[in-house]
């Protein structure tokens, strides 16, 4: 008894593996979403835990049969759903690698090669973005880790004393501006970092859904005058709602005007800058002091891959640097460790998925990854209006669409019910996946294009499919509608 396998059991499961992944690869293109509605459940697993173990085989067999066929499959290139995508292949290679070697990036004295590759991948990353200066950054475990290391760094430059004092060492109430658009982690993160949440200044948006540039400067400006401490913006380079991106160099003039700290939440849309095509969608991003990228969105990593970047990496140490006697010792100077420049301690290598699927594939695939997915999102933009049921709440600048009703009913809750309505309509056999959402106050179909296996077949038919639905919930007065969780 024990954990120990025989070369010849690990290569018979090692390839019966692989061949459950590539049946499940080989399908996606087609494969539905998940259970029609009638066939999913949502009760625990009751099994006892097992005393004995049991046939390797058959379990492997069996777990991959039962995720397969009962799954919620987001790689499916009918998920029009977040911001969750097909991985790479190789990516997948990458993470069985991973396991197998299990290497721990917490110092480079103790994993070497990999934190060189971490380092070369936060490299070529900060190059595409463009600063004239040094930079530095890590990898992190998602966007909600990167934006609470940014705004931790931005605190260590406004207030140096925070990192060792604390919140009390601080005259005054620190605050962060955003747009009333950005991401939740936001929140979150001021939270834990004991600026409390409504520490977090949210601003109104534009019709185009970007950070309302007056209402930001006059917002600083009366928060200055009330003897507050604003000491961070954050920009956002494609909203999870509705994929804007804030005006960043016109965000950059008011943080250079009130000398604070610039963030770039582009946990989606800062991948632009792997496309010389569509880089202007993020125009000014190299004015940022710091930026948040995910390659588990747009660059097509399983999950969980996140990125934090600096243009003041000097600030990396003194943000997060602590000593501890067990940590190993070396004669030679070194780049600072891992653990000196992130919130984690044990970390994962979750730069070699990304490393590994730009050396096989390079980064021309990635600009013709993302300048495919733009040329799909204008024709699914051209059959939107024409459409006899549905338009654009705003103009798209990524491919994510919010649709409202053309005619729409006489308020805002009925509005949101048909709209639900027409949503569950489309999911009900599993087939595709779409969502409901607010956007800027009012409630919207949101449809997103991310999986690198979509193309115009699959759009028709969820055109198709919505305009059906539609006909279908539009027979009956708004009033008879039901909707789940009612």
């Amino acid at each position: 008894m024990g954990f120990e396998l025989d070369s010849e059991s690990r290569r018979q499961l090692g390839y019966r593996l692989i061949d459950h992944i590539d049946r499940y690869f080989e399908s996606l293109p087609m494969r539905s979403v998940q259970l029609p509605e009638e066939q999913r459940t949502f009760g625990p697993l009751d099994d006892l835990l097992p005393e004995f173990g049991e046939d390797a085989a058959g379990v492997l067999d069996d777990v991959c049969r039962e995720m397969v066929d009962k799954g919620f499959h987001v790689p499916a290139a009918n998920y029009f759903g977040l911001m969750n995508p097909t991985p790479t292949y190789v990516a997948v290679l990458a993470e069985a690698l991973v396991a197998a070697l299990n290497p721990q990036l917490a110092t480079l004295a103790r994993s070497q090669l990999a934190s060189k590759i971490e380092q070369e991948t936060v490299r070529w990353i900060g190059e595409r973005v463009g600063w004239d200066r040094p930079f530095g950054g890590t990898f992190t475990s998602g966007g909600n880790e990167a934006n609470f290391s940014a705004l931790a760094l931005a605190l260590a430059m406004k207030f140096p004393q925070v990192m060792n004092e604390g919140m009390q060492s601080i005259d005054g109430h620190p605050l962060v501006y955003a747009s009333a658009e950005a991401h939740h982690s936001l929140d979150k993160s001021a939270g834990l970092l004991g600026l409390g949440r409504k520490a977090v200044r949210r601003i109104g948006v534009t019709d185009r859904i970007e950070i309302n540039l007056e209402e930001l400067d006059q917002a600083i400006r009366e928060d200055i005058s009330q003897r507050r401490l604003p000491f961070c913006v954050v920009a956002t380079a494609g909203t999870t709602n509705s994929g804007a991106i804030d005006n960043l160099l016109a965000v950059a003039e008011v943080c250079s005007r009130h000398n604070l700290w610039m963030h770039v939440d582009g946990a989606y849309g800062a991948a632009a800058i792997f496309s010389d095509n569509h880089r202007s969608l993020v125009r000014g991003i190299e004015k940022a002091d710091s930026i948040t990228i995910d390659p588990h969105k747009w660059l097509a990593m399983p999950f969980a891959a996140g990125i934090v970047l600096t243009s003041h990496p000097e600030l990396l140490k003194p943000t997060f640097g602590v000593t501890t006697p067990y940590m190993p010792k070396v004669s030679t100077a070194l780049p600072p460790d891992n653990f000196a420049i992130s919130t984690q301690w044990t970390r994962r290598m979750n730069s070699l998925k990304l490393w590994l699927t730009l050396r096989i594939h390079g980064r021309k695939t990635y600009e013709a990854h993302i300048d495919r997915q733009i040329q799909l999102a204008r024709w699914f933009e051209q059959q939107v209006t024409t459409s006899p049921h549905f338009k654009l709440f705003a103009p798209p600048m990524l491919p994510i669409f919010n649709l409202c009703l053309k005619e729409q009913p006489f308020n805002e809750e009925q509005s949101a019910r048909m709209l639900q309505a027409i949503v569950e309509e489309v999911t009900r056999d599993g087939k595709q996946w779409i969502s409901t959402t607010r956007v800027n106050g009012q409630t919207v179909i949101r449809t997103m294009i991310i999986s690198y296996l979509t193309e115009q077949k699959q759009l028709g038919e969820l055109l198709g499919r919505l305009h059906s639905a539609a006909e279908l919930v539009m027979r009956f007065p708004v009033s008879t509608i039901r909707v789940s969780g009612e």
